[in-house]
């Protein structure tokens, strides 16, 4: 008999916390988080004894391998009624009302019959997603070193004279070359002015020589995704180009040093915020510093001025300031980062220091 999965125990553990019965699960990252499968059809159901994955014809058998704890059952035909027998005698079951569609919920209270009390419980199993495990940190690390050799690959062969779309379209190649399965989001490649556009898209507009380049690119590897992004310049650049680099590169450094164990996560946030804002330049910083990377590239917790809580050991956050002139250039740093009881644990090695390529 398969061995509970210690992820299994902790939701069981919080069913008893919340009072509530069983927990069903539709996210598709949180699917893949709870039971190992991939397949794009997938809901869970799991009490305090049994575990259930619900899908259709095409993805049993895969179900069957990827989730060997879970009981499979073929829900292509009436799919809410095996849902409905899948709780059981449950009478409260929390759901993720962030996730679920309005249709499909009111259907589902329907055919309840006011039998079950469906309790929203959004955030529940993300809560969990935010402290990363030893096998998650590795396959985040691997997906970074990945990062890391197209960097290394990018800065050798050149930039300038090639399009920002052309760049891209390379990325992808040596992330799947690298052993990648995918990006974790497309990548970003913005030279001179356009990199004063936090979030820019690649434009079919060559490289010119002497400006700063902004490249912003992640990979996914083993289901779980890495974050990284470098300024290059491609020649001589501005004092002021150098300065605001020099500037954000301090910003990064310092609030780098305190994603710390017990760390607000506000207050490393405002670090490197404080850092930029001595410097008359704190309106040209208008994003957070950083955010959660595992299943995706965007999770718990974030590192904001508004943020609540505390950096725990095992988060995975990137460290990303930035300054942007309108009309003028962008940067941006930013590494990934393991929040561990030692002292932060940096993820993405290529180099930090201002490097000018061709």
């Amino acid at each position: 008999m398969t061995a509970t999965p210690p992820r299994i125990t902790r939701i069981r553990d919080v069913l008893i916390e919340r009072e509530l019965d069983a927990l069903m699960v539709t996210n598709p990252h949180n699917v893949f988080y709870l039971s190992g499968f991939t397949g794009t059809n997938g809901t869970l159901v799991i009490d305090a004894e049994r575990a259930t994955l619900l899908t259709d014809f095409r993805y049993t058998a895969q179900a069957a391998d990827q989730s060997p704890y879970f009981e499979v059952v073929d829900g292509e035909t009436e799919p809410r009624n095996r849902l409905v027998d899948a709780f059981g005698d449950a009478k409260r079951v929390g759901f993720d009302d962030a996730d679920m569609r309005v249709k499909p919920l009111e259907e589902l209270i329907k055919a309840l019959e006011d039998r079950i009390a469906l309790v929203p419980e959004s955030g529940l199993v993300e809560s969990m997603r935010a402290i990363k495990d030893d096998d998650e940190i590795d396959a985040i690390a691997r997906a970074a070193m990945i990062a890391d050799s197209i960097y290394v690959s990018l800065a050798e062969e050149g930039l300038v004279g090639r399009t920002e779309r052309d760049i891209a379209w390379r990325i992808e190649q040596l992330a799947r070359e690298g052993g990648a399965t995918g990006l974790s989001f497309p990548p970003i490649v913005a030279s001179g002015a356009h990199g004063a556009q936090p979030h820019a898209v690649p434009r079919n507009v060559e490289i010119e020589a002497d400006q700063l380049v902004v490249l912003d690119l992640g990979v996914i590897h083993d289901g779980y995704c890495s974050d990284c992004t470098r300024t290059f310049a491609t020649g001589a650049i501005s004092d002021s180009a150098r300065e605001a680099y020099e500037l954000v590169l301090d910003a990064q450094l310092k609030s780098l040093a305190g994603v710390v164990v017990g760390a607000e996560c506000k207050a490393v946030d405002a670090i490197a915020r404080d850092v930029i804002s001595a410097d008359g330049m704190g309106d040209k910083f208008g994003h957070s510093l950083g955010h959660g990377v595992g299943i995706e590239v965007h999770e718990l917790p974030t590192l904001s001025s508004r943020s609540e809580g505390s950096l725990v050991a095992g988060n995975v956050v990137t460290v990303e300031p930035g300054v942007y002139l309108p009309g003028e250039f962008g940067v941006r740093i930013e590494d990934l980062v393991v929040v561990a009881e030692d002292g932060p644990r940096v993820l993405t090695p290529f180099t930090k220091e201002l490097v000018t390529v061709g």
